[in-house]
């Protein structure tokens, strides 16, 4: 068990406010950090203040060396960030592995892009009257920026939001998840070593009420925000800045159609629906399959569910851990329960054991179920049969959800149609909706939220342009 002190502006500081973080697979004690209160946070927000215009006066080729370094630094220790992630969140210890790969991958997009944080020269003599004249712009970092994470991808997730802000010369604080700051503080750990100036990075794990209280702080210029749909537009109606990014739920749907490869299609459908036992974003919760291949497409479904194995994630061979908590748990057992009283069926799984939840078919459902309307953030599946295509593009926008869909086919026009008539922030053509690589944009829309993760894309929200009129008569 280990000690991790908090990080306020470059300096490790315990308070009196111990956090314990424990296993979610059995409850044992991973680690000890602490709370931080007003106090914290204010020294945090006055040492970030002061140290937006120092880093916007360094060069690029500095903010780059940072970058290089925390993703260097990451993948020396690359075992211990990612034995600490599957301890403190329940991931599999393979999943995890991948995860810090992501996030050195993070990194070092963001030393390259900042390199390439480029401005425009514009000719102003489009007018009689306007000779000679030229307008110089620049974009540049806005400010402090509050960054809250999630407990699902606690190094990745944090990576972009600490990766695009230090790319772009602005200083952050960080408030991870209070059930997975470990891995944040180790992050921060290697952050510190990169050679950051004081005030760049404050990682602070802190109760609702502080974090709220900080949101609605006039220093704050960009809040970043990756959670629930309830907390994020929360926490959008305290905010100080309009510059809010929201990267919140989903209700992932795939389609597939009597054209598609089966078997590649079932084997990525297995992927995208029971990684990390469903507690993705974007993870697949609907597939929508051409009724002349369903009852194909579901036989291998379940041969493929069935060899999953279920358990500790520290076990190299464990392929599903444990939910978060007992309660996300209950809450799934009990929305599959309304599902199969309901006159669904569940083709397998079903069963709870303490925070373990088995992977999970059910067919048989009406839009209404929670198993199809809400996010379930765990390991089930709903899969039904479509008689045609533009049914099946109707079912996968029957959500109040639109982050990311997926579509098997081998018509391009199909392709293109479910890209103009879907309501989703990013369409992945025969590959499932969970597929995700760490610089194209993603965002949703709807409940989904609204703006864009991505680094270079993050860049973007976190700077504002500036613009020089130049003269030259």
């Amino acid at each position: 068990m280990k000690d991790y002190p908090i990080l306020v502006a470059g300096r490790w500081k315990k308070t009196d406010r111990v956090l314990e973080v424990k296993s979610p697979y059995d409850g044992s004690l991973c680690g000890v950090t602490y709370l931080a209160g007003p106090d914290e946070f204010e020294e945090a927000m006055e040492k970030a203040v002061a140290a937006h215009k120092k880093m916007q006066a360094l060069p690029s080729y500095q903010r780059a060396e940072w970058l290089h370094r925390i993703a260097e630094a990451i993948s020396e220790r690359a075992e211990d960030f990612a034995r600490t992630i599957a301890e403190e969140a329940g991931k599999p210890l393979k999943d995890a592995r991948t995860e810090v790969r992501r996030g050195i991958n993070t990194f070092r997009i963001g030393s390259e892009e900042a390199k390439r944080l480029e401005g425009e020269l514009i000719p102003l003599d489009t007018i009689e009257g306007s000779e000679n004249r030229v307008g110089m712009v620049v974009p540049m970092g806005v400010g402090p920026v509050l960054g809250i994470t999630p407990f699902n991808f606690p190094l990745n997730l944090v990576a972009h939001k600490v990766s695009p802000a230090l790319a772009s010369g602005n200083p952050i604080i960080v408030k991870p998840a209070p059930k997975t700051p470990l891995t944040s503080l180790l992050l921060a750990e290697v952050a510190l070593a990169a050679g950051l100036p004081e005030g760049a990075l404050s990682v602070l794990p802190a109760e609702p009420e502080v974090t709220e209280r900080f949101v609605g702080d006039e220093r704050i210029k960009k809040l970043t925000f990756t959670g629930s749909a309830q907390v994020g537009f929360k926490l959008l109606k305290v905010s100080a800045t309009p510059r809010v990014t929201l990267e919140l739920g989903g209700n992932a749907a795939l389609v597939v159609d009597e054209s598609s490869d089966v078997e590649f299609a079932v084997k990525r459908s297995v992927t995208g629906a029971f990684s990390y036992a469903g507690q993705v974003c974007i993870s697949l919760q609907r597939v929508y399959v051409d009724h002349t291949i369903f009852d194909r497409f579901v036989e291998a479904l379940l041969e493929e569910t069935s060899s999953l194995k279920l358990g500790d994630p520290l076990d190299e061979s464990t392929d599903a851990g444990p939910l978060i908590n007992e309660d996300a748990a209950r809450r799934i057992e009990s929305w599959v329960d309304e599902a199969r009283e309901a006159g669904a069926e569940v083709l397998t799984g079903g069963r709870r054991e303490g925070n373990l939840f088995e992977p999970t078919v059910i067919t048989g459902t009406s839009p209404e179920m929670k198993v199809c309307c809400e996010e379930v953030f765990g390991p089930v599946v709903v899969a039904e049969r479509f008689e045609d295509f533009d049914e099946a593009l109707s079912m996968v926008n029957n959500s109040a959800y639109g982050l990311q869909a997926g579509i098997f086919t081998r018509d391009i026009n199909r392709a293109h149609r479910a890209f103009r008539e879907l309501e989703v922030g990013g369409l992945i053509i025969n590959d499932i909706p969970t597929y995700r690589v760490d610089h194209m944009p993603y965002g949703g829309v709807k409940k989904s939220g609204f703006g864009k993760e991505g680094v270079r894309y993050a860049m973007e929200e976190m700077t504002e342009l500036k613009l020089m009129v130049l003269n030259l008569s």
